[in-house]
């Protein structure tokens, strides 16, 4: 019973296990946040270059 107490005791007071949670979540968070922005600058960059490749076009 006193090892059960023992372990119960030391499984409360460790903090690894919590802070890996943290910052697993954080990690899924800014990668959300990557991927966001690579699919935002791409579109805007298709845009882009969709237009300069009409306005070439109609140039020529």
């Amino acid at each position: 019973m006193k090892k059960l107490m023992t372990m119960t005791r030391q499984f409360r007071d460790d903090e690894n296990g919590a802070a890996m949670v943290e910052y697993t979540v954080l990690l899924g968070i800014i990668t959300v946040a990557v991927i966001a922005t690579v699919v935002l600058v791409g579109t805007w960059v298709s845009g882009k270059w969709t237009a300069l490749n009409t306005n070439l076009t109609a140039a020529s």
